[in-house]
């Protein structure tokens, strides 16, 4: 796997100020506002800093908190979790393997066959719909 390291500088010329503020600064969309939480159509997300592709359509599910969740990433090896302990909590981050781009947060309260609910900020991703031919 190619790593991808960029400056900020360099982040803030690729992305949207939104998008820079969730991937690069670990902020987080508000709750059914983004792109992506309520999209059912066929396709992949991948991480919206470098392409990566990280969920499938097919392991997305409504799981009523108001941002796109999935039960499980499309390559486990494109996606990281590291324990993050900020706003006083303890939580699992999810980041872009290839970028270190902020995704969102796993939690152990997603459907079966997994039991997790990645619970991903719409910023930090970009929809490829699947090819209809």
């Amino acid at each position: 796997m190619t790593r991808i390291s960029k400056t900020d500088e360099q982040w803030r010329e690729a992305l949207s100020h939104d998008e820079f503020m969730v991937t690069r600064r670990k902020a987080t969309e508000r709750a059914f506002t983004g792109r992506y939480w309520d999209t059912v159509d066929m396709g992949i997300y991948r991480c919206v800093c470098c392409g990566t592709p990280l969920f499938a359509s097919d392991t997305k599910f409504d799981a009523g908190c108001g941002w796109p969740s999935y039960f499980e990433p499309l390559d486990p090896a494109n996606v990281r979790e590291e324990t993050d302990t900020s706003h006083g909590m303890i939580r699992t981050e999810v980041l872009c393997n290839v970028c270190d781009a902020h995704l969102g947060h796993v939690f152990p309260d997603g459907p079966p066959p997994t039991g997790l609910r990645y619970c991903i900020n719409s910023l930090s991703l970009v929809f490829e719909p699947a090819d209809e031919t």
